[in-house]
């Protein structure tokens, strides 16, 4: 993916997928990795790496690694996901603490939850749907729901992919508000792959474009 603020390119990000075991278990090894580039680098270095590994069976996640460095912020947890009894095993892997926390059933990872919309069928995000689902972020847990609102053609270096238009929300209080203005696009095929995402900032907006892609499982909805 290309990270760009208008036409200022600002970065790069990478989601790579690989069939692997865990604990002798079958899974899948999930990795994304975002950085800075160019004149943003030189005055702002982000160098973020997350990595996920995803039961493949039940698509849920078993350990979760947040390593991010971004300007003088650093922070780098490693979670460990015991699904049968709902808790869950937080290593702060700076501050070498490790505690055991209450989780809940069905907890996704900040990838894995990328995944578990992939995997859905195609009458599950139909224009109107709403999906909920609890997502581990950092070192707590956030409710969101995400709510297909409709479908759009998007361009691309492709070509205009059909694509459904997804808004994340996390809840507030007792009620489910906008995460921070993001849009994801999602092609509207079996793939499901995240087309862009597009951010609102307090002035202008930072989107991120898919820049390549390979080895998907069907072929892209190239719209006319």
């Amino acid at each position: 993916y290309r990270i760009h603020y208008g036409l200022l390119n600002a970065g790069t990000a990478s989601l790579t997928t690989l069939k692997t075991t865990y604990r002798g278990q079958p899974h899948f090894y999930v990795k994304g990795v975002g950085k800075t580039t160019g004149a943003v680098r030189a005055f702002f270095k982000v160098e973020d790496t997350y990595e996920s590994f995803i039961n493949y069976n039940t698509g849920l996640p078993s350990f979760y690694v947040r390593n991010v460095k971004e300007g003088t912020y650093t922070q780098h947890f490693e979670t460990v996901f015991n699904h049968g009894n709902q808790t869950l095993l937080l290593t702060d892997k700076e501050k070498k603490t490790t505690q055991s926390l209450k989780s809940v059933a069905g907890i996704q990872d900040m990838l894995s939850a990328f995944y578990h919309l992939r995997a859905m069928d195609d009458s599950e995000l139909k224009v109107g749907s709403v999906k909920k689902v609890n997502i581990w972020i950092d070192d707590e847990m956030f409710p969101f729901q995400l709510k297909v609102i409709g479908t759009q053609n998007v361009k691309t270096k492709f070509g205009w992919i059909n694509s459904l238009v997804i808004v994340p929300q996390v809840i507030s209080g007792r009620v489910f508000k906008d995460k921070e203005g993001v849009t994801l696009w999602v092609s509207n095929d079996k793939n499901h792959i995240p087309i862009a995402i597009k951010a609102e900032l307090a002035v202008g907006s930072l989107k991120a474009d898919i820049d390549s892609y390979a080895s998907v499982k069907f072929p892209l909805n190239f719209s006319k």
